[in-house]
């Protein structure tokens, strides 16, 4: 009799539930790249290796797709740079919505990261249509020797570009970070010189753009922030790294985001458990178990997966206070363009101190705001880093 009782009551369902939940979670997300369940003996190593192959793959073609434009698919060319910072009459550049700028420097030459970055937005501009028929894509060269960077001496022959040693004596700096930072200062300054756009999306020449990344502009610019470019914000992060995404992570939005969707879920469990077992009446106990279930389930699985459900519609995408990492991908207005490279000026990068800890911190003491746009609006395939060094040795891991 003890037995049928406790087997028919709520603390039995909840446990039995929990237990088989967790059990089933251990196999089915165990091959999730971004779940904290994630196996890195059984898969990191594969999927790394997976990630190269198909990089690999990606940046061969790219690289056949512009030597086809360029002369015709003859493999034993060598194309000159031709640094020409607008390819059309001046008269056509009265009027630049945005301006998409690809910093670039030399990476390791078989992946061509800033040739499929380039297809990329090529691909995303025809998509497009003509909604980005003003829009404008500009090749920064940054490189110490920009007439070696032989993917940018051919993409030179088809895109507008500039290269910062040839256009200006540059003064070593005293270290990568503050390096870094000055050739980021100037691809920004020259995006607004050459076409005074109203905003600017400078990208890294390692963030490959995905789909719907300019119907996510167009919401971002007309829908969420129609009176203040940006809200007046410093920028808007198009990027931010999948493995930092998770609910358990300091900021309060997702604190607040994760609490909502337990509720929600546990709302719509509580309902479920009631009908199935015919309980009398609602109970808040059983309700704040499920809720509780339900964060844990939406942890365990990633949040990255469920961002990735919001790409159903723009309206969907979700637009929060920007956090300190990373800047692949980032949206400038024209003033917030402006702001940006004086702060700049009055700071100096250093090793822990780079250029995105610098911005975030800037934000602090200027009592500015910058948001974040989630989901990500591009891939990051980069496990070179241009920044410390091409990887010798061992492969590099996605994680």
């Amino acid at each position: 009799m003890r037995l049928r009782l406790l087997v028919k009551s709520p603390c039995f369902h909840l446990s039995a539930l929990l237990l088989i939940s967790l059990v089933l979670a251990s196999f089915c997300f165990r091959g999730l790249l971004y779940s904290p369940m994630f196996s890195r003996r059984l898969y990191l190593q594969q999927k790394s290796r997976d990630f190269l192959q198909q990089n690999l793959k990606d940046g061969t073609d790219a690289l056949q797709h512009f030597r086809d434009l360029v002369s015709g698919g003859s493999d034993n060319i060598s194309v000159p740079c031709n640094h020409r910072p607008r390819m059309e009459a001046s008269a056509a550049d009265t009027s630049t919505p945005l301006v998409i700028t690809v910093i670039t420097t030399r990476r390791r030459p078989e992946y061509h990261y800033l040739l499929q970055v380039a297809l990329g937005f090529l691909n995303r501009l025809d998509d497009c249509g003509a909604d980005c028929s003003d829009f404008k894509l500009l090749v920064c060269n940054v490189d110490p020797q920009p007439n070696s960077h032989t993917d940018a001496c051919l993409l030179s022959q088809l895109l507008p570009s500039v290269a910062r040693h040839l256009s200006e004596e540059v003064a070593e700096a005293p270290n990568r970070f503050e390096q870094e930072k000055q050739d980021y200062t100037y691809c920004l300054s020259q995006s607004l010189e050459l076409y005074s756009p109203e905003y600017v999306l400078l990208v890294e020449d390692d963030a490959v753009p995905l789909h719907g990344i300019f119907s996510a502009f167009f919401q971002l610019v007309q829908v969420r922030f129609p009176e203040e470019p940006l809200g007046g914000g410093l920028y808007t992060k198009f990027y931010h790294p999948e493995r930092l995404q998770g609910y358990v992570n300091p900021e309060p939005m997702r604190i607040l985001e994760w609490i909502g969707l337990g509720g929600t879920v546990g709302l719509v469990l509580t309902w479920l458990y009631t009908v199935i077992f015919q309980r009398p009446r609602f109970s808040w106990w059983v309700f704040v178990a499920l809720t509780l279930y339900a964060m844990l389930m939406a942890e365990l699985a990633g949040r990255h997966y469920l961002l990735e459900v919001r790409r159903m519609s723009p309206t969907l995408y979700n637009v929060v206070p920007a956090t300190e990492c990373c800047t692949p991908a980032m949206l400038f207005s024209q003033a917030s363009a402006r702001r940006t490279l004086q702060y700049f000026k009055e700071l100096q990068c250093e090793p822990g101190y780079a250029k995105d800890i610098a911005l975030y911190k800037e934000l602090g003491k200027r009592k500015e705001r910058a948001w974040a746009l989630e989901p990500n609006m591009v891939k990051h395939v980069g496990m070179f880093s241009s920044l410390r060094g091409w990887y010798e040795g061992e492969e590099p891991k996605l994680l």
